[in-house]
């Protein structure tokens, strides 16, 4: 069946607190659209973000980000008011994310909050016993990092950075307090993430969320089970991940993040991979896989290295990993993130496990009719179309950005007369491609320039922070959508209503959020992750 998508994190939604919350803009995308015809919302990983706000260097494999817990639900729960929060300044760009007042008044509001949470709720204690599999670690970690000004617990004092039994039960009775702070937070998270999950799929949209391949080093998962990884014996990492040079990074990537110990891994039957992946596909309909060519053969900086111009590839697990996934979880929705540098080894890996991979219209005008980008060249529909991805440029900025002999190639391949007509024609492009899937950031829908880029991959600063505004997702724009849903047969199979006017749009919004604050928490089996 033909689809569509649009991927826009939760962070950019419109928000009157800095940053996307959980709350009514959320239930009013889902319903901007389901009047667009457009039946996935795809999100950037929903973990708690450390320095340099990136969703893919976390905390947690298995927590959500806090930043995301929407004030106006807890108010009608009884733990905030308007007092709490209406007051405070969150930023001076409604079009920016200013993450360091977010984190200093967000964590504020939602102490208020915690100091009138009754703890014998009974959906609270339920939880606890569901996720308590990686809570607890998580909780006391999170506690123990603000106990030491926030610095990695590889920094803590030895007796803690090496989990010594008696260190860890004295951190358990002293910050007791703490640990249920972030414990709260993680029950809101989840019940607000439940709720509005459970509403998207009521109206036809499925949830395409995103895991990166690796944790951050300093993350719960390394603290609590350094064994998963190659580290030496203080627990430092031997070698890291990153990528090689090339012609557009002469000095390579330098990701940072420790490597796995696939031999242990293994002996394990990939248990730790099997839960992680179990808790994902609770957490979204269908898991987008980071790097999965890190899979078939991963690179290997030595620890301490400046660049990653000095390394080698290794072997990864290869088919084994998912054969024991599909053992026990049987066939999960997966996407497989299969670009960068793709071997004849990668794409069989690809194929054997039938995962659809990626084509990314961007890197498909390089002047070569044969490029596996260009869609007279797809080779099966079982693939997912971009426009680009949250590392790419808006097509507005890439159109501007990109060397002229690319943009004459474009030009005449999707036959227009000017460059300003080319992000249209991409998108044109990318829906009519026989892709199973076809999807588009938001900000190509909104045309935006180079202020709407998401992310710069190897650059810090700046990245993470597009945000939008509700008058962006107005009656018209959905209207264009649907049409272009029509036109390409990527509608459902049920006929979703026309795009409504802007006043049942807003009255469709309203009552969203009242059904949404009327919801259960996540139903008990989605929570037996």
């Amino acid at each position: 069946m033909r689809k569509s998508g649009i991927l826009m994190h939760i962070s950019s939604l419109p928000s009157e607190f800095g940053i996307g919350k959980l709350g009514d803009s959320a239930y009013m995308f889902a319903n901007f659209l389901r009047d667009c015809g457009v039946q996935v919302w795809q999100i950037l990983p929903l973990s708690p973000t450390s320095y340099g706000d990136s969703p893919y260097q976390s905390f947690s494999v298995h927590a959500g980000n806090p930043y995301f817990i929407d004030f106006q639900r807890l108010e009608k729960q009884g733990y905030l008011a308007p007092p709490d929060y209406e007051d405070i300044v969150w930023g001076e760009d409604p079009r920016r994310v200013d993450y360091a007042r977010v984190y200093n008044y967000c964590f504020h509001v939602l102490r208020t909050a915690f100091s009138r949470f009754r703890k014998e709720d009974k959906a609270y204690l339920e939880f606890c016993e569901a996720q308590k599999y990686w809570l607890p670690d998580y909780a006391l970690f999170m506690a123990l990092k603000d106990a030491h000004d926030g610095k990695p617990w590889y920094q803590w004092e030895k007796p803690l950075a090496m989990r010594e039994p008696k260190a860890l039960e004295k951190a358990k009775e002293t910050y007791a307090e703490q640990i249920s702070f972030y414990t709260v937070l993680q029950f809101w998270f989840y019940q607000q993430w439940g709720q509005l999950k459970a509403y998207c799929n009521q109206n036809g949209i499925s949830i395409v969320g995103d895991i990166p391949i690796y944790v951050a080093y300093d993350s719960v998962d390394v603290w609590v089970n350094p064994e998963l990884f190659l580290l030496d014996k203080t627990r430092t990492p031997i070698d890291v991940a990153g990528c090689p040079p090339d012609v557009f990074s002469p000095t390579g990537q330098l990701w940072g993040n420790p490597l796995y110990d696939w031999k242990y891994h293994q002996k394990t039957g990939f248990a730790w991979w099997i839960q992680r992946l179990k808790s994902a596909s609770t957490l979204y309909n269908t898991v987008r896989i980071d790097h999965f060519r890190g899979f078939e053969s991963f690179y290997a900086i030595p620890y301490g290295k400046k660049t990653a111009e000095v390394g080698e590839w290794r072997k990864g697990p290869g088919m084994a990993l998912f054969q024991a996934v599909r053992e026990a979880l049987g066939d999960l929705s997966i996407i497989a993130e299969d670009l960068g540098f793709v071997t004849p080894e990668v794409r069989k890996l690809l194929e054997d496990s039938g995962y659809p991979g990626m084509k990314v219209l961007q890197f498909a005008f390089d002047d070569d009719p044969k490029s596996t980008y260009l869609p007279q060249n797809y080779t099966t529909t079982n693939c997912v179309a971009y426009t680009g991805t949250h590392d790419n440029m808006t097509l507005r900025g890439w159109i501007h950005g990109s060397p002229a002999k690319t943009i004459a190639f474009a030009k005449r391949y999707l036959h227009c007369r000017s460059s300003n007509d080319l992000p249209a024609a991409i998108l044109r492009l990318t829906w009519s491609s026989t892709a199973n899937l076809a999807v588009a950031q938001m900000q190509d829908f909104l045309d935006a320039g180079p202020e709407g880029r998401m992310n710069t991959p190897s650059t810090t600063g700046g990245n993470w922070q597009y945000r939008t505004l509700t008058s962006d997702f107005n009656p018209r724009l959905a209207k264009r959508i649907y049409q272009l849903n029509e036109l390409f047969n990527r509608l459902p199979e049920e006929s979703l209503q026309k795009p409504v006017s802007k006043k049942r749009q807003k009255a469709a919004a309203k009552a969203a959020a009242k059904a949404a604050a009327g919801t259960k928490p996540m139903e008990k089996k989605e929570k037996k992750s």
